[in-house]
Formats: C-alpha cells, sequence, structure tokens
C-alpha cells in the first residue's frame, strides 16, 4: 500500500509542481503573486476539450494550439491589466490578479457554461504493474510529460538569452535594464511562460477531475503553497515542494483517513514557515529600518 501511495502522491505532486513553478517564475520577475493561474489551466482545459470534441483535432495538435491560445491569454492579462500598474505596490498588484480570476471565472461560465464536463480519457485505464505496486498510467502519463516540461525549463533558463535574461532580472531588475536587457519584453514572456505551463496544467489534471470553471482552485491552493514552501524564488524548490506535498497529503489521506488529506499542506507549511520564514530554499532578506 505505501508503495502504491507514494507513486500516486509523486503523481499527485507533479501536477502541483506545474501550478507551483508558475507562481514562482511570476513572482520572480514581477513580484507579483498571480491569483489567476489556476484560471489560465481552467482556460486551456476548456479549449483542449473544444479542440478534440468539436473540432476532432489530434490530440498533439489539440495541445499544441491549447498551449499557444493560453500563453496569448497570458501575454493579454500583462498587457492589459498588470503594465498599466507595474509601478504600484504589491497590495495593488495581488488585487488586480485576483479581479483577473474572477473575470475569467465568469468569462468560462458565459461560454461554456457551469456544468461540469468529462475530458477523454486518452490513456488506458488498466493499472500498471510498477515496482511491486499497482499504478494507474495516467499518472505515469503525467509524470513522463511533467519530467519532460521540467527538462524544456532546465535548458530554457541555462542556455537561452531569454532564460537567462529572467535570471538576471530576478537578481537584480534595475542593474538589468542598465545592462540592456529588455525588461518589459522579458515580463511579457514571463506570463506567456505561465500561460504555457498553465496549459499543460489544465490539459493533465481535466481527465482525472472534470472540466469546470472552478476545476483548478484547489490545485492551485496547493501550488500556492508548495511555491511558498520553497521559498517563491526557486523554481527546485517549488518542484520539491509540490512533490512533497502531494506525498505526504496522499500518505495521509491513505494510513489516516480522507479528512486529514486536505489539511496536510497547511500543516506543512505552518510548521516549515514557523521554524523556516523564507521558506525551505528561500534566502533571508534583511531590511534596514
Amino acid at each position: 500500500m505505501f508503495g502504491q501511495q507514494l507513486m500516486s502522491g509523486l503523481a499527485t505532486g507533479s501536477l502541483y509542481a506545474l501550478t507551483a513553478v508558475a507562481v514562482v517564475v511570476v513572482f520572480r520577475n514581477t513580484r507579483t503573486i498571480n491569483l489567476a493561474q489556476g484560471d489560465f489551466a481552467m482556460i486551456g482545459a476548456f479549449l483542449a476539450l473544444v479542440f478534440l470534441k468539436k473540432f476532432e483535432l489530434n490530440y498533439y495538435v489539440a495541445i499544441a494550439l491549447t498551449a499557444v491560445c493560453v500563453m496569448g491569454v497570458g501575454v493579454l492579462v500583462e498587457r492589459l491589466v498588470m503594465r498599466p500598474l507595474a509601478k504600484s505596490d504589491w497590495l495593488a498588484l495581488f488585487t488586480a490578479t485576483l479581479g483577473v480570476y474572477y473575470i475569467l471565472h465568469g468569462i468560462s461560465g458565459w461560454i461554456w457554461g457551469r456544468d461540469t464536463k468529462g475530458f477523454p480519457v486518452t490513456f488506458d485505464p488498466t493499472p500498471v504493474h510498477l515496482f511491486g505496486t499497482i499504478v494507474s498510467e495516467g499518472h505515469l502519463v503525467n509524470m513522463a510529460w511533467v519530467t519532460a516540461i521540467g527538462v524544456v525549463l532546465y535548458v530554457f533558463f541555462k542556455y537561452t538569452k531569454q532564460g537567462i535574461a529572467m535570471r538576471a532580472i530576478t537578481d537584480d531588475p534595475d542593474t538589468a535594464e542598465l545592462m540592456g536587457i529588455p525588461v518589459k519584453f522579458i515580463v511579457t514572456l514571463t506570463w506567456a511562460m505561465s500561460g504555457f505551463l498553465a496549459a499543460f496544467a489544465g490539459i493533465l489534471v481535466a481527465p482525472i477531475i472534470y472540466v469546470a470553471p472552478e476545476m483548478m482552485d484547489e490545485v492551485l491552493i496547493k501550488g500556492y503553497v508548495a511555491a511558498v514552501f520553497g521559498g517563491l524564488y526557486s523554481i527546485p524548490g517549488a518542484i520539491i515542494g509540490a512533490l512533497l506535498i502531494g506525498v505526504t497529503e496522499n500518505l495521509a489521506g491513505g494510513y489516516l483517513g480522507a479528512h486529514y488529506k486536505s489539511a496536510t499542506p497547511f500543516v506543512m507549511i505552518v510548521v516549515l514557515l514557523a521554524f523556516r520564514p523564507q521558506g525551505l530554499f528561500g534566502i533571508q532578506h534583511r531590511r534596514e529600518v
């Protein structure tokens, strides 16, 4: 039972990781917590459903089109909402993303309705025997996708000019601008990346649960907790935090009871912040008064 719970927790945590990394990527370059990240993913799930069912497109073509469309949503949010408020304080930016959250909720309900919809299952529902445990093929597929996305992100941040520029802006945005880095373009690219990650999060979560305007609310909360757990500036920290949360809540649900599962991540974050306020991989910043 332990092995099965562990594998299931890793699969769940990998989905939290997509949201957690997106939260960290936006926060690092804009100092903004994007409360609309879950709704980006929800829009992606609805669009993928339309491409697959209404237009009967190939699965991989639908994924590509969905990713492009949700990246466009991220860019529009940055250009129309966040850029005019770029010089505002954190509370104004935080409230703006909350407004975007409700706007996307309303738009999705208006276009697609509020009834839950099934998403086509693209994997064999027959359980797979792996390392002496029984694992859903869907979990393995999701973990494979998330691993591939993680490799792409690593290559992007490590070897591309845009990725290195993002890291420079995270370290010191003023110096980066003085060095000729196009900060506004990189910020727009950051929001596009959050849309890219959201598209995959929505597509991977949808077959497991359902498609509806509120489908990503719990995933967003767990992803945000994972981002804080990792320190809000650390992408590896967000991933490790998401996996720890996925495994721990799954074990708690399996051994202690389902009613303990939802509370577990919040107990973890309260305990961690009590002893390490900057998060697992965060850096303590000093402020002179």
